[in-house]
């Protein structure tokens, strides 16, 4: 359904006689948010109970081995999910569906040019770590047209993934927290941008929790840990700069296309069926990942700080970067600022 609302942010009228409810922005954030959480485990809950149902998807494919049709099908459900509750709660506050990350100008290119650094990053961290002896590659496990077939089904499902991860955490959750919390910057001295206090206190908290759900994975490590929020942190760095989720979407499938198909090596703890190569860590899990793979080593923070430089020199702030998507209406008292 197009888009009916106009193409630049505003802020919804609000119901005086409702403080409360509503702020300078419209419905509180921290209303918007909980009625968004309650739509979206609702929407995960009705969809995963339908896949089970019809066996599309078995109980605990996931848990195993996975291969390309599971992965495809759960993550494009789960984006399914939060997508729908995206447009439903841009038509509740009143405001495009497009500020939410999947807007912004280039897109094709941006996505390409994600994609592309993405697998870059990815192998030069294996390149790392075979160079130091922390990662032994045992054998090819695909052949002939095998490695052609799998290469493509697999481009499906790791792009599944990133648009899921991507709008989950950095998509509607990122916006309606940065609105919220973007008063904060008229209690700090020197007179801060609002909407930079906003959306970096948001980027902070939702980097905490985008590490916090990857500790949920089997083999996952605090190194592991530490990496996942680090890199939480860079996808929002390209966000504020671009002011959309099209570079960070392509750069997340790439690196996880890279590691768990292309070099074989697992991605918190997983391997993923009909993977190209066979691998084994060496070594100092804290080196070599572990069990965790490459993202739990402290050497993925050479490729993570070299992505944050690239982001910074290759995606300047523009007239489109994700400033231009906020409300410049601020808060100015203490009852508007909670979660204003």
């Amino acid at each position: 359904m197009p888009d009916t609302f106009p193409d630049t942010p505003r802020t919804p009228t609000s119901p005086q006689s409702s403080p409360i409810l509503f702020g300078p922005h419209g419905l509180r954030a921290g209303w918007s948010l909980l009625v968004a959480v309650t739509l979206f485990f609702t929407s995960i809950w009705a969809m995963t109970s339908l896949l089970h149902a019809t066996r599309l998807v078995a109980p605990h494919a996931m848990e195993r081995v996975p291969g390309p049709l599971p992965v495809f099908i759960v993550e494009a459900v789960s984006f399914l999910a939060i997508a729908l509750v995206t447009w439903i709660m841009s038509r509740i506050e009143q405001r495009p569906v497009h500020l939410y990350g999947l807007g912004g100008v280039h897109k094709t290119t941006r996505f390409l040019v994600g994609v592309l650094f993405g697998l870059l990053a990815i192998s030069l961290l294996i390149l790392i770590l075979l160079k130091a002896n922390l990662l032994a590659i045992d054998r090819r496990l695909l052949t002939g047209s095998a490695i052609f077939r799998y290469a493509l089904l697999w481009i499906p499902g790791f792009l599944a993934i990133g648009f899921f991860e991507e709008y989950l955490f950095r998509g509607y959750l990122q916006y309606t927290l940065a609105r919220g919390l973007s008063g904060i910057a008229n209690y700090l001295p020197g007179k801060p941008d609002p909407q930079a206090v906003g959306f970096w206190i948001s980027a902070f908290l939702v980097s905490f929790g985008f590490g916090a759900v990857h500790g949920s994975n089997p083999g996952e490590s605090p190194a592991g840990l530490v990496c996942a929020g680090l890199a939480s942190l860079i996808f929002c760095f390209s966000l504020w700069r671009t002011g959309s989720l099209w570079w960070a979407i392509g750069l997340h499938a790439a690196w996880d296309y890279g590691q768990s198909f292309l070099y074989g090596v697992a991605d918190s703890g997983t391997l993923f069926q009909h993977r190209l190569l066979e691998t084994h860590p060496i070594g100092s899990p804290l080196l070599s990942g572990g069990t965790t793979g490459p993202e739990g080593s402290i050497l993925c923070l050479i490729p993570l700080l070299l992505l944050a430089a690239a982001i910074h020199f290759t995606q300047p702030r523009s007239a489109s970067s994700y400033a231009s998507l906020m409300p410049t209406t601020q808060p100015t008292s203490t009852e508007e600022v909670s979660l204003g």
